[in-house]
């Protein structure tokens, strides 16, 4: 039976703490319900605690609601996440996730065609020691956004884009499929199923190469035909035109600024149902920084874009405030537990502490002086004794409370 001293219990607590301090930061201390719908954590969305939806009554907001009945709930409720469906577990995922802007759904790097995927689904290999990401205060986002920890840099590094969209939201905008793969807006592709996977990707051009065209919906480019420069080059076979090409009508007279379409990233999207392994690319898109800036706001582009408000404006995120107790161990939130107490209780509660320490040494000595081990049958239940504890290094660790650890002659407000 493993043994687990008390410098082991007292880590694993550290630990926790220090994932609860990173998970929930904020002092969560007013209902966010009279806000009404807002993107905390998904878009448009709504606190359920003072709802019949939830059998605990809130303790913030005391009036019973009605049931958000807008309130959306997708498989990341479930812990369900990407389009591999795998459940998340915080405790053995080290691969980074990457969220749509969107559906907000999360997706795995090697899920995106960034990495090779792990060679078991069903945990991330674990990182190596010496690449291993430990975050540090004052670490900016941009070393954090590196990639997953351990594994071999991707084929866009995090630093290299500023939104992500998932081929399935991108494939139903028609403006983001005939922008995808210029520059820009980066992609993931291969040029045969038994090729390796490599990056569609184009440099921004510069202010001087923007060339707005005022086009008629005669000469309207379509899909796999590059726009005419030249009467020269001004027809386009038919060889060359995709299936389902979309021809959007521009009014005469005002110019369009989108680029020319890709004719890979097109070719993706007509094969977005193929199998896996005959898959030429996910569809997925890597849009740099300033692509809100970069759009063409012409009578044929900017209508899809205005559909998904998200591809116009950032949206604003509802972020509680810091939580002053974050991060702190259990021992710095009693002493600070007990400097609230008036003086009276705190010289009581510091008296039953040290008493409740001499019945719980009295109880535990024999174990120590016979070096055996406590274990779940040997609990008195009128003490809270932690099972598989080591008795030598819990009662040499165990430190006496006296009332003089407490200045009890400064004014009750530094008490």
């Amino acid at each position: 039976m493993a043994v687990e001293t008390l410098a082991d219990y007292v880590a694993s607590q550290d630990e926790l703490l220090q994932e609860a301090a990173l998970a929930l930061p904020h002092e969560f201390s007013k209902c966010t319900y009279s806000l009404g719908h807002i993107r905390f954590p998904k878009r448009k969305f709504r606190c359920d605690c003072p709802t019949t939806s939830i059998t605990r009554a809130c303790t913030l907001h005391k009036t019973l609601e009605e049931v958000n009945a807008s309130n959306t709930y997708g498989p990341n409720f479930k812990a369900q996440f990407c389009r591999c469906g795998r459940p998340y577990d915080a405790r053995t995922e080290q691969e980074t996730m990457i969220q749509c802007l969107i559906c907000e759904d999360w997706f795995h790097e090697s899920c995106c065609n960034l990495r090779e995927k792990p060679i078991s689904r069903k945990s991330s290999p674990e990182p190596r020691p010496e690449q291993t990401d430990v975050y540090e205060e004052g670490q900016d986002d941009d070393t954090q956004s590196e990639g997953s920890p351990g594994f071999p840099p991707g084929l866009i590094s995090g630093t290299e884009y500023d939104s992500f969209i998932c081929g399935p939201c991108a494939s139903r905008n028609k403006t983001l499929v005939r922008w995808a793969g210029t520059p820009g807006i980066a992609m993931v592709v291969r040029d045969t199923p038994a090729e390796s996977w490599k990056r569609l990707v184009d440099e921004l051009p510069t202010t001087e190469d923007l060339d707005p065209v005022s086009m008629s919906a005669a000469d309207e480019p379509t899909v796999g035909c590059k726009r005419p420069h030249s009467p020269s080059n001004a027809d386009c076979s038919d060889a060359k035109r995709l299936r389902g090409s979309f021809q959007t009508p521009v009014p005469s007279g005002i110019p369009c600024l989108a680029p020319d379409s890709n004719f890979v990233a097109q070719k993706i999207y007509q094969q977005l149902d193929a199998p896996v392994t005959a898959s030429l690319g996910t569809g997925d898109l890597f849009l740099s920084e300033g692509f809100r800036d970069r759009w063409c706001h012409c009578p044929s582009c900017l209508p899809a874009l205005e559909a998904m408000p998200c591809l116009l404006e950032e949206e604003e995120t509802y972020e509680p405030p810091e939580d002053p107790d974050s991060g702190l161990s259990l021992e710095e939130l009693g002493m600070r537990a007990l400097e609230r107490l008036p003086r009276d209780k705190a010289i009581d509660g510091i008296h039953a502490f040290n008493g409740m320490r001499d019945d719980l040494v009295k109880y535990l000595r024999p174990f120590a002086q016979e070096g055996k081990v406590v274990s779940e049958t040997d609990n008195n239940p009128s003490l809270c004794i932690t099972p598989r504890h080591s008795i030598s290094t819990l009662l040499g660790t165990q430190q006496l409370i006296e009332p003089r650890d407490v200045d009890f002659t400064a004014p009750p407000s530094t008490i």
